[in-house]
């Protein structure tokens, strides 16, 4: 069964940090790009980031410029999303999918995605 598991969500002040990971089972994430997205109270759920297959694309909505990195380490079948500077704003559950295509492939449109995580709760409050 094909399965992606989010995990290092949790609350955190404005300002710090936290590293979401995605762990792939039942299939290898080496062959799909991993998009993360985001959906706060409320409103619609949103891209956040990508990196393709090859690791060699990645793309970042513009809230995020600067502030949340993505890596992936296929040897562990695994993505990550670091998160620096927090604001309130960022908190959302935030979601892991992936997308088979080419190698450099990394859409930030969510219906190009056919798996995704259960998600993973980030809070960001003083």
């Amino acid at each position: 069964q094909l399965q992606l598991v989010e995990s290092g969500g949790g609350l955190v002040q404005p300002g710090g940090s936290l590293r979401l990971s995605c762990a792939a089972s039942g299939f290898g994430l080496d062959d799909y790009g991993v998009g993360w997205f985001r959906q706060a109270p409320g409103k619609e759920r949103e891209a956040v980031s990508c990196i393709s297959a090859s690791g060699g694309m990645i793309n970042f909505a513009d809230f995020v410029k600067g502030r949340f990195t993505i890596s992936r380490d296929n040897a562990k079948n695994t993505a990550y999303l670091q998160m620096n500077s927090l604001k309130p704003e960022d908190t959302a559950i935030y979601y892991c999918a992936a997308v088979q295509g080419p190698y450099y492939y990394c859409p930030l449109r969510e219906n190009e995605y056919g798996y995704w995580g259960q998600g993973t709760q980030v809070t960001v409050s003083s």
